[in-house]
This record gives C-alpha cells, structure tokens and sequence, in this order.
C-alpha cells in the first residue's frame, strides 16, 4: 500500500509540477514519459489488490484516490507525447498571427509613434478578444508573453523626404519594425541583424543591433544605450561608397545618399506551450482529495 501512494503521490506531482513549471524539453521525452506510464500501470495493477483487506469507505477512498491520480497521469503523458513543443511567436506591430492548435489568432498590439506604449497581446477567436499578458492557460496550452528587443527604423533622402521601406523576407511587408530574430558574429559578438529594402532609393540595408554591453566593448560606441550599424548596399547587394554607418541611441546618420535612424525599444512576443490540460489536472485533484477525504473519514470512526 506504501509504495501504491508513492506512485500516486509521484503522478499528482508531475501534473502540478508541468503546470508550475512549465516547458522544460524533459516533458516531451520518450523516458520521462514512459516512466509516467508504466506508474500508471502499476496503480492499476496493484490497487485492486492493495484494497482486498480494507472494507467500506475506506476501501472506495482508495479506489477513488488512485483514480484521481490516473486522471492527472493522462493528462501529463498527453501533454508530453501528443503536445507541440515550445514554439515561439514574433510578430510585427498590428499583425494577426492565426495559430490552429488555438482555434484563433493572437494579434499583436499597435506601437503609437515616436513611444513604447503598447497594449496587451490579444487571444481572439469565435469573435471574442482575451488579454494573454503576461500569461494565459487555454485548453492544453499556456500562453506566455515576454519582452524582446526590436528596431524601429527611418529612413528618408538627401532632401530630407521620407522614404518607405519594406522587408521582402520579413513576416511583415511593409512594417518599419524590424523583427531582428538573425544572428551575426562581429568582433567575437553574435549581434541580431535583419535586413530591408528601400526601394526609392533602390537601396537594401542590413541593420546589426548593439546592446549597451556589447557597445561598450567597442571604443567607438562606448556610452551607447543602443547602437544600431546600417550597411547600405545596392540592388544586388554589393557594397556602396560611405554606406556603413551607426545610428547611437536613435540618432540619424547620413549613409550612401540616405538618412537611417534605428530606434531600438521593447516589444511582445509569445511563448506556445503544451502543458497537461489543467481543467483535467483540476477533475484529477478533486477526485484524488475525495478519495482522502474518504479515507482519512474511515480512519478517524
């Protein structure tokens, strides 16, 4: 009987502990999840004859316990098998992202000009809007947002006329936030980079993000907040004269005819994460706390 509750008590854990820990890759292991299934097993197994002594409330106490906890166990090993791993969501400002597993969409919020203020992401379906931040179970899935670093750029001519630019590979053809999710080795420094056109100009520019940190360690940015370097080339992607330059902490530099600014500021992003489904986790404990409540009543007449 002593080693039953164990492994009851082993299931019920592993439940909660996905919920209030959730996305460690070790959930979706073959293993750990075969472990989760040959417990179950056993309770199965072992149960009815664990319960052949006992008699009355006390025998359905236990009974129910171990039923409670095979809830839990389905809910955790299907989580771990059938569920996605961790998928990350980066969008634009104002883009509507449709995710199937949701049955909706996440839309991400607009960024009102020249500030950081932005509202919360949205989960929208069957025409309703939900709030996601900062997190949100639903169904076999929580949604978490978190703060990533992207890059608001200007670009305008020798005039100063403002010219558009748009992102060909990006997710967003014609929004001026870059996304930045490519990575570049620089003075020993991997550095998010991303990449736009302007077509006016028939200019394509790569934009490498500097951090504080990493700023400081080149004497020539150091101070920066954040330093955003522009490398202008032309329509076939091969360099340009004065192209290469850096925009400190938002401010503009003149480039190969064009005028760049780089504002680098925070944005949301959305962690997918397959969790054992709570609603079933929930019906699990409540039956496993009836099974003690059984129990412990037997116990105490």
């Amino acid at each position: 009987m002593i080693f039953t509750g164990i492994l009851v008590a082993v299931l019920m854990l592993a439940a909660i502990v996905e919920l209030v820990v959730p996305g460690s890759t070790l959930y979706h292991t073959g293993w750990f999840n075969v472990l989760l299934v040959a417990a179950a097993i056993t309770i199965v197994v072992r149960v009815p004859r664990d319960v052949k002594t006992l008699t009355g409330r006390h025998r359905a106490g236990v009974l129910v316990l171990a039923a409670g906890a095979i809830v839990c166990a389905f809910a955790t090993v299907a989580s771990g098998l059938l569920g996605p791993d961790t998928e990350t969501i980066v969008a634009a400002p104002g883009a509507s992202v449709h995710i199937d597993a949701l049955g909706g969409a996440l839309v991400f919020p607009i960024v009102e000009s020249g500030s950081q203020r932005y509202a919360d992401v949205l989960l929208e379906r069957n025409g309703h809007s939900v709030s996601i931040a900062p997190s949100r179970f639903t169904g076999p899935f929580l949604l978490h947002t978190f703060d990533r670093e992207v890059v608001s750029v200007d670009v305008a001519d020798a005039r100063g006329a403002h010219l558009t630019i748009t992102q060909p590979t990006g997710s967003t053809f014609l929004s001026p936030v870059l996304l930045v999710q490519s990575q570049q080795q620089i003075a020993g420094m991997s550095l998010p980079y991303d990449t736009f056109a302007v077509p006016a100009a028939h200019r394509v520019v790569k934009a490498v993000v500097f951090d504080a940190a990493q700023a400081e360690r080149l004497p020539a940015l150091a101070g920066a907040q954040h330093a955003v370097l522009f490398d202008v080339e032309n329509e076939r992607e091969q360099s340009v004269k004065d192209g290469i330059g850096v925009s400190r902490d938002g401010q503009p530099v003149s480039l190969a005819g064009l005028t760049l600014s780089g504002r680098v500021f925070t944005y949301p992003a959305v962690r997918l994460i397959s969790v054992p489904d709570p609603r079933i986790v929930l019906a699990g404990a409540l039956v496993a706390l009836a099974g003690l409540g059984l129990t412990f009543y037997r116990r105490s007449v």
